[in-house]
């Protein structure tokens, strides 16, 4: 470890498991100061417990709450350098099947949640003259997309829309403002959720045939919060392996 954020201050919210802990962990190893929030009070309790560090119960599509957790970090650490806003929902559901409800749901987790974070981490990097503000998208709408996500694909493609308008309108107040977009990665969530064949099916159509680790995404996360990344904002960085790069099913050179 080469302590890239040593004393650096991190809120990280939906990182009770899967890439939000790995965010949460990597983020530790090179010597961040951290805050955990997640909707899931128990096992967000459970993952900052285990890393030993503060937990604050956060609603992301609340105002309230998303202002609260900054608050929260704040008392306990005097600043914010870092937040990163990975909370997100993807119930399976066809347009045709999908309530108002149902779609402001996802929106209100996966966009506003956005929005809320960065507003309510703007005002103490405005003041610092410095920040990070950084969001986990998805290879999911922004580029492809399957039956069954249309409300999330639409999310996550307003993320990187609205990355682009607050990196350019937070760049005269030293704040940084970026994403990732991962494609399949191998959380518990896919390994509970998933068969085996299922999971065969989306390694076939990986270049580097295997899904990703949460640890995986991680790293880019920490490559956007370290000073190696001062003069990048408004941008994402695609980590998926190679999915998106084939015309078609049949692309290796050397097949099994």
């Amino acid at each position: 470890m080469t302590d890239r954020l040593k004393d650096k201050v991190a809120l990280v919210i939906g990182a009770s498991r899967g890439i939000g802990k790995a965010i949460a962990v990597r983020f530790q190893e090179e010597g961040a100061k951290l805050v955990l929030a997640d909707s899931e009070a128990d096992d967000g309790k459970a993952a900052a417990d285990d890393l030993g560090i503060d937990f604050v119960h956060t609603d992301i599509s609340k105002m309230e709450d998303a202002v609260a957790a900054v608050e929260f970090t704040l008392e306990r650490h005097g600043r914010l350098d870092i937040i990163v806003q990975n909370a997100g929902i993807y119930p399976w559901q066809l347009i045709e099947n999908t309530s108002p409800e149902d779609w402001d749901s996802v929106m209100g987790v996966n966009l506003r949640g956005c929005f809320n974070a960065a507003r309510a981490a703007l005002l103490p990097m405005k003041k610092q003259g410095s920040g990070r503000i950084l969001f986990t998208s998805s290879i999911t709408g922004p580029h492809v997309t399957s039956p069954g996500h249309g409300h999330y694909a639409a999310s996550k493609a307003g993320i990187n829309g609205f990355i682009r308008s607050a990196a350019l309108e937070f760049s005269s107040y030293g704040i940084n403002v970026n994403g990732v977009e991962p494609g399949n990665i191998l959380t518990e969530a896919i390994q509970l959720h998933r068969s085996a064949a299922f999971i065969k099916n989306m390694e076939d159509a990986i270049p580097l045939a295997r899904l990703g680790s949460p640890r995986d995404v991680a790293n880019a996360f920490l490559f956007l919060a370290s000073d190696d990344a001062s003069y990048v904002t408004g941008t994402t960085i695609v980590v998926d392996g190679g999915q998106l790069l084939p015309e078609g099913a049949d692309f290796r050179l050397l097949p099994p």
